[in-house]
């Protein structure tokens, strides 16, 4: 009976194996119990081609070690009970998380309008059917994909799309984040996400233009400029300038799709040069170069014998090109009488007079250069010293003050260098420079003496001060005596030319007024007779 019922346990008997799901990181170990319900188990074990190490063992069951487990496999766990063997397997999934994220963005900088390619892709992921990769650009989702239908042994992790390059796109922020969901094999959810791209868009479709001047003097400061229209983003296009190997240094200004640099360029060799100017923005470069050739034109020289001489003095006066122009300029000197030959100086012999003094003599020179005309001058003051003047236009001798009113005494000395000025009143030094109310005590006679280091001059100035009165009733007078005079000019005017008509009208009555007269004078003649005869 107890065989019986023993045979019959042992054919019902199971075997399991824990765990029911096995989920390995990828290099990781795992830890297997193969267990049977069998009272009295045969042999029995784990059949796997992974590494395994039987650490433990119970009457019914055995726990093993796998190490190392680095790809998928299917574990197969077995008892026998009383001859009869029976098997679980368990299917083992190594997983790895998506730790590496790659973004790239083909071509970093992209012109407008073009093509650029944003790729993402995970070098190391399993298992891929658990996958999704999402591109963003910013917050905003661009495209995902998903690996679960795709055959895994032919599929990498990678996921690229193609997109139109815009303006507004430029500094745009992209990125990929992977996700790698375990939940179907008993695990959780691992995700991971790519450093941030930044998209460079710009408009690079004109060559820069130089703009500098064909001749350039040595030595002399010269600004010169170059310019980029049609640019994006115009504040950051790089500037080199060049004159020759001498870089220059540069001011850079923008405004909107226009970028330009100044600079202020100095050429320190002469003959034929080169300009140029290397413009940079992301991925493109362009070289612009412009000849320019360099001269040697110092200004002329002018040279006088004595520019201090005293009135009177006889001196030279010359105008001489510089030695480093080259080739010789022509010369012409203000005042001189003929143009001198090429190469010679001009001269002008001057007998200084007072009229001399501030005079400016100009010194030009001309050069052909290149074909263009160029010309410089130097100009120098003649200072023509002299004896101190009081001439009657600027100092009068008589003047005339009105009384109550703000007064100066006028007098202005002449002569160089500048005369001093001392005017003295009763013996006292007046102080000519600060005006003063007129009262009838500043009548009288100023006496004024101008001094230099070449002399001195003196002059008596006669001041009267009127009333306020006075100077209208003179007014008054000396206009009725102006009409009086037009008046009297007028009629004699009339007279002298009044018609002939007139004096025709007039000749009877003159006629009258004779015979009138001789007939008086006839009777005065007969009574003086009368008389003499006692008539």
């Amino acid at each position: 009976m107890w065989l019986i019922i023993s045979g019959a346990a042992e054919e019902i008997f199971e075997v399991s194996i824990w765990p029911d799901q096995a989920l390995v990181k990828l290099g990781q170990s795992l830890m297997i119990n193969c267990s049977t319900t069998c009272p009295d188990p045969g042999p029995g074990g784990i059949e796997t081609y992974l590494k395994k190490t039987q650490v433990d063992k119970g009457p019914q069951w055995k726990e093993f070690l796998l190490e190392d487990v680095t790809e998928n496999s299917v574990l197969q766990c077995f008892f026998s009970c009383a001859g009869i063997q029976k098997d679980t397997s368990l299917d083992i999934t190594v997983y790895q998380p998506p730790e590496q994220v790659i973004l790239e963005l083909q071509p970093a900088w992209v012109a407008m309008d073009e093509a650029f390619t944003v790729k993402c892709h995970v070098p190391s992921v399993a298992p891929l059917e658990n996958l999704t990769l999402t591109l963003l650009q910013g917050n905003q989702e661009l495209h995902r994909k998903d690996f679960m239908n795709l055959a895994v042994a032919s599929q990498r992790a990678e996921i690229t799309i193609k997109v139109k390059a815009q303006r507004e796109d430029d500094r745009c922020n992209f990125s990929c984040r992977a996700e790698l969901d375990l939940s179907s094999h008993g695990g959780g959810l691992f995700h991971s996400s790519s450093a941030i791209k930044v998209l460079r868009i710009f408009e690079f479709s004109e060559s820069p233009q130089i703009w500098v001047s064909s001749l350039l003097e040595i030595g002399m400061a010269e600004a010169v400029s170059c310019e980029l229209a049609r640019v994006f983003p115009a504040r950051e296009v790089m500037f080199h300038m060049f004159l020759g190997d001498q870089e220059l240094s540069l001011f850079v200004s923008w405004k909107g799709d226009t970028a330009w640099a100044n600079a202020t360029v100095r050429a320190m060799e002469t003959g034929d040069q080169e300009l140029s100017c290397l413009v940079s923005l992301g991925p493109m470069e362009q070289k612009t170069r412009e000849p320019v050739h360099v001269y040697s034109f110092p200004p002329p020289i002018l040279e006088i014998e004595e520019l201090y001489p005293l009135a009177g003095t006889d001196i030279n006066v010359t105008c001489l090109g510089h030695v480093l122009t080259s080739p010789s300029p022509t010369l012409r000197l203000k005042g001189a009488p003929d143009l001198p030959a090429p190469g010679e100086p001009a001269w002008l012999l001057l007998t200084t007079r007072e009229e001399d003094n501030g005079r400016n003599f100009s010194c030009e020179a001309s050069l052909e250069v290149q074909g263009q005309r160029l010309s410089k001058t130097t100009a120098v003051q003649l200072h023509v010293l002299y004896k101190p003047r009081l001439e009657e236009s600027d100092c009068p001798g008589n003047q005339t003050w009105v009384k109550g009113t703000e007064q100066l005494l006028a007098c202005v000395p002449k002569g160089n260098p500048a005369p001093t000025l001392v005017c003295t009143w009763n013996g006292v030094i007046f102080n000519f420079e600060v005006p003063r109310k007129a009262t009838q005590n500043h009548t009288g006679t100023y006496c004024c003496t101008a001094s230099n280091q070449l002399g001195s001059v003196s002059k008596d100035i006669a001041v009267i001060v009127r009333g306020l009165d006075e100077g209208i009733s003179s007014t008054i007078f000396v206009i009725i005596i102006v009409a009086l005079g037009v008046g009297v000019i007028t009629i004699a005017l009339y007279l002298n030319y009044r018609p002939c008509k007139i004096e025709r009208r007039k000749l009877p009555y003159r006629q009258k007024e004779k015979n009138k007269e001789e007939e008086s004078q006839f009777a005065v003649q007969q009574a003086e007779k009368c008389n003499a005869h006692n008539c």
